[in-house]
């Protein structure tokens, strides 16, 4: 029994040794099994001209605005506008009781045509030497002297008078009729909406690609499907310590009015036009260690070769592509679709050239 036990064992080891002899006779020596090529959809990859936008937030704020306040202290008599009316320069906004300067005003007046007429016979009586020069010369001091009284009720009298500095649009009524006001108390706003000034900030590194009179386009989630055209006006001379960013100023045209000092806008800095590799965006894939494309390798690329991972560095995107700044060089063949099923040097087939992706 015993011998007929250790026959059968040694049976079936010689059976099993010989069904992986064939398995391995079959599959051929290690590493010698070739997968078949992946199909995949490539393009090979062109420098072509591109315009690109450098892209940054920011706000708008009024060309000419201010918060209109009196000078002098006063009881309002009389107010001459509307919240939300628009008025032209030099238009009378609101009045002041003038009554004690004007009555100062009378009063310097009719001294200085009694210091006029002291004046003319002094220069009378001067000429024949009747009279003394030191007297002609007080008379004159006491006409210069009324003169600059009358000068300053004047003044006074105007600063009782509130007027538009410029061309704009009032705002909220902020002082009543019969209101005593203090100097500086407001009383409305008055801004200009003709055109606006756009503020925002840009890296320090940008700084070599913006210019006084570059263009910018100026978008707002309030009108979501329309753009605002405007130039650079100025250039902040000084970084910010803090961020290291450079303060831009751009001035927008809004003759519609329908842009608002304050409003938070997207800025998009029209730059230069270069040369650069744009590829679509389906091409790219992205990882914890960076973006990077699949490229052919090979002396027939276009058709059939090794795949090879190449890291990329990535700007700014249009629509569905996306400029390559570093990694590629012209005539490299990218694979667009099927990449995911492919392996660092798993051989591949061209089954569909796209034609190269333009700008």
């Amino acid at each position: 029994m015993t011998k007929r036990i250790l026959a059968a064992a040694f049976f079936m080891a010689i059976v099993v040794l010989g069904l992986f002899s064939w398995r391995q006779l079959r599959m051929g020596p290690p590493g010698a099994m070739a997968f078949p090529p992946a199909d995949v959809s490539a393009m090979t990859v062109e420098a072509h001209s591109v315009g690109s936008t450098l892209r940054a937030v920011g706000s708008l704020q009024a060309v000419q605005g201010v918060t209109l306040a009196p000078e002098q202290p006063g009881r309002v008599v009389a107010i001459n506008f509307q919240a939300g009316q628009t008025v032209k320069a030099g238009t009378p906004l609101v009045q002041l009781y003038d009554g004690p300067e004007r009555a100062g005003l009378a009063d310097a007046e009719a001294k200085a045509e009694f210091a006029r007429l002291q004046l003319d016979r002094s220069l009378g009586l001067a000429s024949t030497g009747a009279e003394a020069k030191q007297v002609l010369q007080q008379r004159q001091s006491e006409f210069t002297q009324a003169k600059a009284a009358i000068a300053q009720y004047n003044a006074q009298i105007v600063q009782k008078t509130i007027v538009a500095p410029f061309d704009g649009e009032i705002g909220v009524r902020r002082a009543n009729l019969g209101q005593y006001l203090h100097a500086g108390d407001p009383i409305a706003t008055l801004t200009s909406l003709d055109s606006l000034y756009v503020n925002f900030t840009v890296p320090q590194q940008n700084l070599s690609a913006l210019h006084v009179g570059g263009s910018v386009d100026v978008s707002s989630d309030a009108f979501p499907n329309q753009s605002f055209n405007g130039r650079i006006t100025t250039i902040e001379p000084v970084i910010g310590d803090d961020t290291r960013n450079v303060t831009v100023q751009a001035t927008i045209s809004n003759a519609d009015h329908s842009l608002r000092p304050g409003m938070y806008v997207t800025i998009g800095v029209v730059l230069p036009t270069r040369s650069a590799i744009v590829v679509p965006l389906t091409a790219v894939q992205t990882s914890a260690s960076g973006d990077a494309v699949v490229v052919v390798r090979g002396s027939d690329a276009q058709h059939l070769g090794k795949a090879e991972f190449v890291p990329v560095k990535l700007g700014q995107q249009t629509g569905g592509d996306v400029i390559v700044e570093a990694g590629l060089k012209p005539g490299d063949v990218v694979v667009t679709v099927g990449q995911l099923r492919l392996q660092p040097g798993g051989a591949v087939k061209v089954t569909s050239l796209t034609p190269t992706a333009q700008p």
